[in-house]
């Protein structure tokens, strides 16, 4: 069977709303990357079949299929096609995942997955509160209604009840939120951040270019402290999460580039992979508490690829917020210490449908720099879904 290779992985810095990021069109933000990558492999633009990327706020600026906005706003010809996914928080992470069966299948050789989230100009929730507010009605049909009555379905609710579920304190969700940061820090003061995040020009509201280049996470609190993330307030009385233990609202774009052997041979000699693609594997499980997905997700994904949990060398499991990794561990007994060891979304942002391509470019490298040979990488997804993706450096 062929086989699907990661050639490449490149994403921006994350931005915070309102942040270095935020005068950037997303469509231009996405494009930035595509041509990075498209520069340094060298690619003739006629070798490439397709540009999949996840976006999950596809309103406004990302509405009207923003993949191919993308490739119209690059410097890739009319010819190459584009299209959009929305698999939630996972939208990337699928796009992914669409790559390579097309490049497995050998129906496409060289595609490109990514994912682009301007959360400072299109506002998480907006493709759903806007109608809504409009008259123009909501995604819960009345056999939705009739299935799950009374419920609100809300990642917030899911977060709380993963907590209470897998019984994890405030004081243990605030712990891991420090070590997020600590981490992040830690690897970006070392450089290890370097060969996956491209430069960026840091724009004004009004889209003009202020100087200044965009190179580090912005979201990342290298002071970070026990006492100030224990300080900051609950966001339901009575609950355990606070904005500390949650995923920070950001500004991204990532891109992967997948290709088959044939396509490999095509792309010519600067195309040297950085890691396979192994297993792919995604399940729908309880929408309510809705966050849950990746712990059973990731014994189905490992059964699959023939590993156990002690095979794989790096974890990446998003952190939505802190209850998600913390009931993974838990449920797993997976080793902490090969869990986001460079930090994760609560210190370097969560631009929801970049996300899954953003882990995915950071394993890679980490994988490649560590000298390691497995990595798995899971994302929690509303609507109860959960994506796994294992593979190995090349």
């Amino acid at each position: 069977m062929a086989e699907a290779f990661i050639v490449a992985a490149l994403r921006t810095a994350g931005g915070r709303r309102g942040g270095r990021l935020a005068g950037w069109h997303p469509a231009d933000l996405a494009a930035q990357v595509l041509d990075a990558l498209v520069a340094k492999l060298a690619i003739d633009p006629s070798l490439i079949d397709d540009v999949i990327l996840g976006c999950v706020g596809q309103a406004g600026e990302q509405s009207n299929n923003v993949a191919r906005n993308a490739v119209l706003a690059s410097k890739l010809p009319e010819s190459v096609p584009g299209v959009s996914v929305d698999r939630q928080c996972g939208s990337s992470q699928q796009a992914l995942h669409f790559a390579a069966q097309a490049v497995i299948s050998g129906a496409q050789d060289i595609v490109f997955a990514g994912g682009v989230e301007s959360m400072s100009r299109v506002p998480m929730g907006l493709p759903a509160t806007l109608p809504y507010k409009n008259g123009l009605g909501s995604y819960m049909s009345p056999a939705m209604r009739a299935r799950y009555p009374g419920v609100q379905f809300s990642q917030f609710a899911g977060a709380e009840q993963l907590a209470v579920k897998y019984g994890l304190s405030k004081e243990v969700l605030d712990e891991y939120a420090l070590t997020s940061h600590r981490r992040a820090a830690e690897a970006t003061r070392a450089g290890r951040f370097a060969d996956e995040i491209l430069p960026i020009a840091v724009r004004d509201a009004e889209g003009n270019d202020n100087g200044e280049v965009h190179v580090a996470d912005e979201g990342i609190r290298f002071d970070a402290t026990r006492e100030g993330i224990a300080a900051v307030k609950l966001l339901a009385e009575g609950g355990r999460i606070t904005a500390a233990t949650a995923s920070q609202i950001c500004d991204g774009a990532a891109m992967l580039l997948v290709a088959n052997e044939r396509g490999l041979k095509a792309l010519g000699s600067k195309a040297r992979p950085l890691a396979v693609i192994r297993q792919m594997t995604v399940i729908g499980h309880d929408p309510v508490i809705m966050l849950e997905g990746p712990v059973p997700a990731t014994p189905v994904a490992l059964r699959k690829a023939g590993l156990t949990l002690d095979d794989i060398d790096l974890f990446e499991v998003n952190e939505a917020f802190a209850s998600v990794p913390m009931a993974w561990l838990k449920a797993t007994g997976a080793d902490p210490a090969k869990l986001n060891v460079q930090g994760g979304a609560i210190a370097l942002g969560h631009p929801l449908g970049a996300s899954g391509a953003k882990l995915m470019t950071t394993l890679v490298h980490a994988l490649r720099s560590r000298g390691a040979r497995y990595g798995l990488q899971t994302m929690c997804e509303g609507g109860g879904l959960a994506n796994v993706t294992i593979v190995e450096r090349a």
